[in-house]
Parts: structure tokens; sequence; C-alpha cells
């Protein structure tokens, strides 16, 4: 464990050297998010009641909020065009050769990546918060709390060991920039990212519920917001851990099958 708490270290120490560029990122990336709140306060205003898809205003503005939130915590931001870079340029090589697992390490520079980030766009989401206090819902106990710091970790798991996976097509492909763009957009729906997913018609909620998808955003925010509670939470706590080992195991199987066709150029 000591040579992957090296590497964490090692991933803050370089990471920090784009912190202006990580606080640039976190600041104008509020901006999108200002314009989304904007713009549900004006369907608002053009109903005759408090209310749309079961959520009012102030549910509405914390989903974007705490989405945000999400966001910062677990994207996955350069790591899977470093992997990928990795790979083509053969420098994946000395992984081969030392005793460090290549998929721990990624991880492990992933983490000190979220970490770093988090830390720089503190400061201004927690001003933007402040200045949406009066729309901003708080969490009904501590115990969802708690379960959101479980969902938090699992929805960080699997949002790497899928982007992990993804990467891996490099292997076999020369680019993989189409196939990362696509996932990302089909993400950006399908996580809740663009909106709330309950708002879609049940039949098509339901085939979503049947992939990883939903568990990335829309699940730890529906916990925060308290949306999902006793049975319903247990289960979907159940089914996200099961996604977490599937795709883990599913990067196991990509990486065994394309390290038999790698064939180093550099390194």
């Amino acid at each position: 464990m000591t040579k992957y708490w090296h590497i964490i270290n090692i991933g803050i120490q370089n990471t920090l050297v784009y912190r202006t560029n990580f606080i640039f990122r976190s600041v104008f990336g509020l901006i999108p998010l200002f314009a989304t709140i904007s713009l549900w306060r004006a369907i608002y205003v053009g109903k005759d009641g408090d209310n749309v898809a079961g959520y009012t205003i102030a549910q509405m503005t914390s989903y974007y909020l705490v989405i945000t939130i999400v966001d910062a915590l677990t994207a996955v931001t350069e790591d899977d065009w470093q992997i990928a870079a990795d790979i083509k340029d053969g420098n994946i090589s000395q992984f081969l050769l030392k005793p460090i697992d290549y998929l721990y390490y990624r991880l492990c520079l992933y983490g000190s990546g979220r970490l770093v980030f988090t830390a720089c766009a503190f400061l201004p989401v927690t001003i933007f918060l402040i200045v949406q206090r009066e729309h901003f819902v708080l969490p009904p106990d501590w115990a969802t709390v708690g379960w959101l710091a479980v969902s938090l970790t699992l929805t960080a798991l699997l949002q790497f060991f899928i982007s992990f996976t993804m990467a891996l097509l490099a292997f076999w492909v020369l680019e993989v920039s189409t196939f990362i763009f696509i996932l990302f957009a089909f993400e950006y729906i399908a996580s809740g990212h663009l909106f709330p997913l309950d708002i879609l018609p049940p039949g098509i909620l339901k085939v979503l519920y049947y992939t990883p998808f939903p568990y990335q955003l829309f699940f730890p925010v529906n916990i925060y917001l308290g949306r999902v509670s006793g049975t319903e939470l247990y289960q979907g706590l159940a089914i996200q851990a099961c996604w977490v080992v599937a795709t883990y195991f599913l990067a196991r199987f990509v990486w065994s099958r394309g390290i038999k066709k790698y064939s180093a150029v550099g390194g």
C-alpha cells in the first residue's frame, strides 16, 4: 500500500501545478449552471402551481446545485485521454515490468486529481450556494448524509471503471476520441446531468435503470434530496455496488485481452 500512497502524493503534487486552471474551470463552469437554473425558474413562473414532475422550485434548484457538487467530486476529466495516450505511446511498458498494478496506479491518480479539483472548486461553489441559499434544500437528516457519502464513493468508482475500460480501446484502435465523446454525450443525458430522469416517460426511465448511467449522478442526488429512502435506498445502493463490481471485472477482462495485442512503440 505504501507505493500507492506515494503515487497519490506524487499525483497531488503534479496536479497542483495546474491549480489555476482548475480554479478558472470551476468558476466558469458555474455560468452554464446559472443559465440552467434561470431557465427552470422561468418555467416555474409560467406554471400555475409550484411543481414540475414532482419537484418544487427549491428542489429543482437544489438538484442542479448538488449535480455540480457530485460532478466535481466524481467526474473523470483527463484520465481516459491519458490512459489512451499511455497505450498509444508505449508508456505502459514500464508497468508490465514493475510490481505496480496499472489500474490501481490510474485510480490513485484519479483520486488525487479529484482531491485537488474539489479543493480548488470549494470556494467558488460555496459562494454560489450562499447566493442561491433561498432555493437550496438541505438534506433531511444526518443519516441521509452518510448514505450519500457511500453512494458518492460508489459513483466515483463506477465513473472511473467505465472510463478506464473505454480508454483501453486504444489497444485496438489508434484514436479513441470518438468513442469517448459518444460515451460522454450519452452519460450527460442518461445520468441525469441535463435534467432529472423522472421527467422522462416511465418506459424510457425503466429501460435506463437497466444501465449503470442513472447511478452515476441521478441516484446520489436523489438520496441527497430525500426522494429515495427505505427499501428503495438499500436496493439502489446494492445495484450501484453490483455495477461497480461488474465494471471492475470488465475493466480487468478488457485489460487482459488488450495486453495480448499490445506492441510497445516507445515508452
